[in-house]
């Protein structure tokens, strides 16, 4: 089935967002590590970006590394960051060529210098491209967003009286980016595992079985489909939005 033919691409999400699962089973079943299947798996990032490109969604998140991911063993964490550093630098000019802004969201001072550098150059270098924006979790959990928006707060002297939705949002690391209209995970999980809990309110969620290195185009245009498929509520009954 030709899924891109299909979509209604007048009523295509702003921001989706994935949680990029199953790269460690796709890995055990081709006999190999698990850190095979996360390299594997930069050809489903490659694909889910062009086809993000090509029906117009403005943001793409990826969750590539939370912060609970820095208790795998060293060897693997090490082999995860030296393959991130050399895939923004292979996908650097690809990248700025097709427009897309490179961001990050996540606390950025755990990473590696020589990550956290190239990763700071990449940024800078697509600052002013406007056809999609990718967003890379990096080093990243929702619970600790939202521990350092109240830090910053009650740094910043905030009013009880003034803490509402809009201020927490003002605060949060995805301030500059619409809530996800979408959320994508792989590998058959049904969790949000401390992933954009405060943006995901309203988000529709999608799962699906396919290991991250199976996903591609395809399977990206298939679960736009089941999202245009349905009818969003934002708490209210179907009769009050008729309405």
């Amino acid at each position: 089935m030709d899924w891109l033919e299909k979509i209604d691409k007048n009523n295509v999400p702003q921001h989706v967002a994935i949680i990029m699962d199953g790269n460690g089973r796709w890995a055990r079943k081709q006999g190999e590590e698990r850190i095979f299947g996360h390299f594997n798996g930069v050809e489903a990032v490659r694909a889910s970006l062009k086809a993000a490109r090509n029906i117009g969604v403005k943001f793409l998140t990826l969750y590539a590394f939370s912060t609970e991911n820095w208790n795998r063993p060293t060897q693997e964490v090490n082999a995860l960051m030296d393959l991130l550093v050399k895939t923004i630098v292979k996908e650097l000019e690809e990248l700025d060529n097709n427009g897309v802004r490179l961001r990050a969201i996540g606390d950025m001072s755990k990473l590696p210098e020589d990550c956290h550098s190239e990763l700071q150059h990449a940024m800078a270098q697509t600052a002013l491209n406007t056809e999609v924006e990718l967003i890379l979790a990096l080093s990243y959990s929702s619970r600790w967003e939202i521990e350092e928006a109240i830090r910053q707060m009650i740094t910043e002297g905030v009013a009880a009286n003034d803490v509402n939705s809009d201020t927490v949002s003002r605060y949060l690391q995805t301030a500059d980016f619409p809530d996800p209209e979408l959320m994508i995970r792989t590998s058959g999980e049904q969790r949000i595992s401390n992933f954009l809990l405060w943006q995901l309110a309203y988000s529709e969620l999608y799962f699906t079985d396919v290991l991250w290195p199976d996903f591609n185009e395809a399977e990206f245009y298939k679960a736009i489909c089941d999202y245009q498929s349905r009818e969003r509520r934002f708490g209210k009954t179907s009769e009050q939005i008729i309405v």
